[in-house]
């Protein structure tokens, strides 16, 4: 056991836990020149830790936006208006144009006439120049009978239409019957044809 008045024994006093715990906390003090991880504008920052932004040493001015080319707006409406404006003068020529051209109207069925009780399938072609447009017409019958006014619309590069009169017949009997087409517009025309309906039982 070592005596506490001996001044060349150890002094464990000297060891205390507060000077132990200071030293073990507070650490060695960061060299002066560490490098930053990063370089972030103005503000350095040194390990994981967030630091708070400090103000730039010298004033900073934003970029100036990059200038707006002139001429790019303009150019785009420009395209729009060539392209409605074709789209209204086509539309226009198919409505205000040239008509289209009646060339000949025919009208033809089966020669002997329906068999009893049965049907007559008269067709009138009408013959035009290709050119887009509507036919009115109307068929007249021997009977005393006149259907409303009818249409028939003519695609453009089309030169022919073919337009149909389905007439029913029912009884005995002999009937000469007559059935004419009445072309109203783009021309007024008119073609027809006859047949008997004959039924002797």
């Amino acid at each position: 056991m070592s005596d506490p008045h001996d001044p060349h024994g150890p002094r464990d006093d000297d060891y205390s836990a507060t000077v132990l715990g200071s030293h073990w906390f507070s650490g060695p003090p960061p060299p002066a020149d560490a490098a930053p991880d990063r370089v972030e504008g103005a503000v350095l920052r040194f390990g994981p830790g967030v630091t708070a932004a400090l103000p730039a040493p010298f004033p900073v001015t934003p970029a100036p936006p990059p200038p707006r080319r002139r001429g790019g707006g303009w150019r785009r409406y420009t395209l729009a208006a060539v392209v409605l404006a074709g789209v209204l003068a086509y539309l226009g020529w198919q409505r205000f144009g040239p008509a289209v051209q009646v060339r000949e109207v025919a009208v033809s069925t089966e020669p002997g006439g329906p068999g009893c009780d049965a049907t007559a399938d008269v067709v009138a072609t009408v013959r035009t120049d290709g050119r887009p447009g509507t036919l009115t017409y109307r068929w007249i019958r021997s009977d005393g009978t006149r259907s409303e006014e009818l249409t028939e619309r003519v695609p453009s590069g089309r030169t022919e239409a073919t337009l149909h009169l389905m007439w029913t017949f029912r009884g005995t009997g002999t009937y000469p019957a007559r059935a004419e087409l009445q072309l109203l517009s783009p021309a007024e025309r008119t073609a027809a044809t006859e047949f008997t309906y004959t039924c002797p039982r």
